[in-house]
């Protein structure tokens, strides 16, 4: 069969995101009923003069939200579904909440977004299509709380040779995201704890900390990341850092800082650094930065990573390595905690990063990210004159600030009217407003092509200068 699918490329939305509302709409209305055969990806990408990527994409999506079904060696089939209700799809409703900002705009700088378009697909499906043949029923029972020992083992040989990180399988627990690996470590931690934080922040981690009742400090930062003696004078004996990319200020911590900080651990009783090592991955000029961990010799710093950044958001894997203390303060208070991850995604991403696929799919995103960085310098050259940029060489965006002190507000107003989206780095603070914030923007450019962020970068110059 044929789908008569009106795309148009004036419009804000992608391709894919049009095939796969329309073909949603026509199952929900009833046009296309239970049992009915879709066109072949490529047969569709042709009909409609796209690439079959687009079309594939379209699938994933229809397949992951039970609206079609594939069935091996004969194509893809509407699916059986009773009461039907005229609402938006549960994963489309967390798209909307994730990204409700950048609706309406020509440009939108989030720096929460990363490149979809090269996510391996096939290597994913392939992957996923092994670990369930031949009726592998292991993958239905419960594994380890801690995680599957193979993919905690493929962790600890990435940890180690990538950021440095000296840590045993043991120390490796597996968790559907920091967010539940921070609330892990309130049960291992207690509830007697005194938190300090760098400001600005990842605001989602400060927003856990209150949630669980724990006093929190913003800390300043000077050119180096946290103020030893702010934190110090705070009271606090845990801290929160990102020391190889602060985000969203982009400082990375050099030798000195860590060690008064590694200091700061070792001088009082049951001090813990928690280092947050979220897009290390990216970085474009010189050599890596090993992870703070790796210089910690007192077993004071719980590391945590993350698959978001460098794989996909809706991965929800992320990894937290205890010093060796606290892996049996966890297995007392905390250990009952079944895994939050299921074991069928555990296996897939263990193949993916044992198989080798995780470091190719490093390789060309750091290449792709280094393009679309070196694009976004380029085009945001004229705006130097009137623009401090920070930031750059490292992650996924980049910071201006107002070398005359124009307040965020003003900038955020023009550039919406301008039809971009950027964001203040006051949405980052946890303390009291500063003079230095309500002067800057935060750019993100990982989901945007070159092409747009040119654009973006133009129409920004054209507003503000």
């Amino acid at each position: 069969m044929e789908l008569l699918i009106p795309l148009d490329s004036q419009s804000k939305k992608s391709l894919y995101e049009q095939i796969y509302g329309h073909i949603c709409r026509e199952i929900r209305e009833g046009s296309l009923t239970a049992g009915e055969r879709l066109p072949s990806t490529r047969m569709l990408a042709e009909h409609l003069k796209v690439s079959r990527s687009t079309t594939q994409m379209a699938y994933d999506q229809l397949l992951a939200e039970g609206y079609i079904e594939a069935r091996p060696y004969r194509g893809y089939f509407v699916s059986q579904l009773d009461g039907l209700f005229d609402a938006i799809p549960e994963s489309r409703q967390q798209m909307r909440r994730e990204e409700p900002e950048g609706e309406g705009y020509l440009v939108d700088f989030s720096p929460r977004g990363i490149d979809l378009d090269s996510f391996p697909y096939n290597v994913w499906r392939k992957i996923s299509r092994s670990t369930l043949v031949d009726d592998n029923r292991e993958m239905f029972h419960a594994g380890s709380p801690q995680g599957e020992p193979g993919l905690r083992e493929a962790i600890r040989g990435y940890l180690h040779t990538a950021r440095g990180v000296k840590c045993s399988v043991e120390q490796i627990i597996v968790g559907a995201g920091n967010e539940y690996l921070l609330m892990l470590l309130a049960q291992i931690l207690g509830s007697q704890r005194r938190i300090a934080m760098e400001n600005p922040t990842y605001r989602q981690a400060y927003l856990v900390f209150c949630s669980l009742g724990y006093p929190v400090f913003p800390t300043e930062m000077d050119e180096n990341g946290m103020n030893p003696e702010q934190l110090k004078a705070s009271g606090a004996d845990v801290a929160y850092v990102m020391p190889s990319h602060q985000f969203p200020t982009g400082i990375v911590m050099p030798v000195g800082r860590r060690q008064e900080l590694l200091r700061w651990a070792e001088d009082g009783p049951d001090r813990y650094l928690i280092e947050d090592d979220y897009d290390s991955e990216f970085r474009y000029r010189g050599k890596p930065v090993p992870a703070l961990q790796g210089m910690d010799r007192s077993g004071r710093v719980i590391y945590l990573g993350t698959f978001s950044k460098c794989i996909a958001p809706a991965i929800r894997v992320s990894y937290m390595v205890l010093p060796p203390q606290l892996v049996e303060r966890y297995q007392a208070q905390a250990g009952f905690y079944a895994s939050t991850v299921s074991r069928i995604d555990q296996n897939i991403l263990y193949q993916f990063l044992s198989q080798g696929y995780f470091e190719r799919h490093l390789n060309r995103m750091r290449a792709i990210y280094k393009a679309k960085h070196d694009a976004l310098l380029e085009a945001a050259s004229p705006l130097e004159t009137a623009f401090q940029i920070r930031g750059e060489y490292a992650g996924i965006h980049i910071l201006l600030t107002s070398r005359e002190g124009r307040r965020e507000e003003e900038l955020i107003s023009l550039a919406a009217e301008a039809g971009v989206k950027v964001y203040g780095l006051s949405r980052c603070d946890i303390g009291a407003k500063r003079e230095m914030e309500t002067s800057t923007v935060i750019l993100g450019y990982a989901s945007l092509t070159e092409s747009q962020i040119r654009m973006g970068a133009e129409l920004l110059t054209s507003c503000w200068i």
